[in-house]
């Protein structure tokens, strides 16, 4: 049985491919996409990836606490060709996740909408007057003995913190989820236990269907 635990990226990100109009890198964990307001959030993907590809565009993020792939447009031209793939929801995504507790169903899905919970923002709740938001689930292996569940996750729809919320809502929140999960489960992680490691879309320029595969860098196993 393969214990799954999380170290820490070397670097903050890793450049997995580059052409002219895009480029596909692996965000570190704790590393924010974009900047935020506040001067200590001003270390961000995008502020590192200007410094040396400058013509770089954030075309979608993943949570701070998320690693995982990204597509970086070069030119506005790839930035509006992703989008549009983006909104007409033709952009696949596959993520993995180590969860607390067992899975007893091989797979599933989660359709519970999603708003913003105001007075605990940054926040997700689930809520029937919320945008709806589909997950899909796959259990990739049990832990007994650690009482953990390796999943992948297919998120349908993209709303913020998604897949922290339907995992949670299940009751298998995710390692380390300083958010969503109980205090136990997240002692269980030094970091969030979600990567986003396989992403599927079309060149802006070419047209040509791509995929690109990256598993967890900062998660270790033992025996």
């Amino acid at each position: 049985m393969i214990r799954y635990t999380a170290t820490h990226y070397r670097e903050d990100y890793y450049l997995l491919y580059q052409d002219p109009s895009i480029l596909v890198v692996d965000k570190a964990p704790g590393l924010l996409t974009v900047p935020g307001r506040l001067p200590e959030n001003k270390y961000s993907l995008q502020n590192l990836l200007l410094k040396r590809f400058p013509n770089s565009r954030i075309v979608h993020r993943l949570d701070q606490p998320t690693s995982g792939l990204l597509i970086i447009p070069q030119s506005q031209s790839a930035l509006s060709h992703i989008a549009k793939q983006f909104q007409s929801r033709t952009v696949t995504k596959r993520y993995q996740a180590v969860v607390n507790g067992l899975i007893l169903s091989a797979s599933g899905t989660v359709n519970q909408p999603l708003m913003c919970d105001w007075p605990n923002r940054p926040k997700q709740m689930i809520d029937p007057q919320g945008k709806p938001a589909e997950t899909q689930f796959r259990v990739l292996e049990r832990d007994e003995q650690f009482d953990k569940t390796r999943v992948a996750l297919f998120p349908v729809t993209g709303r913020s913190h998604q897949l922290r919320v339907h995992m949670a809502h299940l009751g298998h929140a995710i390692l380390g989820d300083r958010l969503y999960a109980d205090s136990l489960t997240v002692t269980k992680s030094p970091c969030l236990m979600l990567h986003a490691e396989q992403i599927t879309f079309r060149h802006p320029k070419t047209n040509v269907q791509m995929t690109f595969t990256q598993p967890p860098r900062h998660w270790s196993d033992s025996t």
